[in-house]
């Protein structure tokens, strides 16, 4: 490793900590630039302002994938501007850099052609999980949150397997996700916003560790993708009968869910699901009509939509 680079530092005079003029020196040997050293303004915690190389930059493994559209925007503006006007936010990891919020800048200025990227590089890897959380720059759907908090899981699970799943509660945001992530990330064209509505209010967060959360887990996915497997032969069904509307299938989902009356006593996720099942393997659809559907279709959409 090379000796710590003199840069700028702030405040004037202030010490810095080993940790941040070693992560200096790291950033030069690999061919970037450390240009500052500071305490940021809410916690007092040292970053490094950098040039660090693009060839080295990515997203988190665990992030959603790059919408084409998104970088093609923030492409034709760098291009117009011929500037980098927002550094993104890097831990260093895996011999190179993460950037948990920025990642289409980075592929946008890569593409044109950018070597280095501005950056704000913090030492702590472990805060790329918990900036994640805060990342509001795009609202994520459903889908796209539910897979980044499953990759998420997967690489909390391998690097601490005895940590417990309530512990990350902050980073995965909601327990649904989770659950939903598995099958997402399985069945490329699963509905999980018919299931959010009762998944929401029975899928908590488990005071178990990680590798035996895991397994429960598996098992509240495949009681999710049974329910679907159910649902979906009704849906098929009721269009040979004429019932094409687009909200036929989130319409036989709130009529099955268990959940429709206020409750004060929660059953539990499992007993929630298997009541869901029942109900549906019960569902008659002689008794469903076009107009019943029509007139609360709006109803069923808005109660499947996810806050973001």
């Amino acid at each position: 490793m090379a000796e710590h680079p003199e840069i700028a530092t702030f405040p004037r005079g202030a010490k810095r900590p080993a940790a941040i003029d070693e992560l200096a020196a790291a950033i030069e040997a690999d061919g970037g630039a450390a240009l500052a050293a500071y305490q940021e303004p809410l916690g007092d915690h040292w970053q490094i302002f950098a040039l660090v190389p693009a060839a080295m930059l990515q997203g988190t493994p665990f992030q959603r994938d790059l919408s084409p559209a998104h970088m093609k925007r923030l492409g034709e503006v760098m291009k117009k501007l011929r500037r980098f006007t927002e550094p993104v936010v890097v831990v260093r990891a895996d011999g190179g850099y993460w950037t948990p919020n920025g990642n289409h800048r980075r592929a946008a200025a890569t593409k044109l052609g950018a070597k280095t990227i501005p950056a704000i590089v913090i030492p702590e890897a472990e805060v790329a999980y918990q900036i994640l959380a805060l990342n509001t720059q795009k609202a994520h759907n459903l889908k796209d949150k539910a897979l980044e908090v499953i990759r998420m899981y997967r690489a909390r699970l391998e690097a601490a397997p005895r940590a417990l799943e309530k512990d990350f509660a902050f980073e995965f945001e909601r327990a649904h996700f989770i659950t939903l992530g598995i099958l997402y990330d399985r069945v490329k064209r699963f509905s999980g916003g018919v299931y959010a509505p009762l998944l929401s209010r029975v899928d908590g967060f488990l005071a178990k560790p990680l590798r035996e959360a895991a397994e429960e887990r598996e098992e509240r996915a495949a009681l999710v993708e049974q329910a679907d497997k159910v649902l979906t032969a009704l849906v098929a069904r009721g269009k040979k009968r004429g019932l094409t509307h687009p909200y036929l299938k989130n319409y036989i989902a709130a009529r099955c869910n268990p959940l429709s009356r206020a409750r004060k006593n929660l059953p539990a996720c499992r007993t929630a699901l298997n009541g869901m099942i029942k109900a549906l393997e019960e569902f008659d659809l002689g008794k469903v009509h076009f107009g019943q559907i029509q007139s609360v279709a709006a109803m069923v959409a808005a109660a499947t939509v996810e806050p973001s």
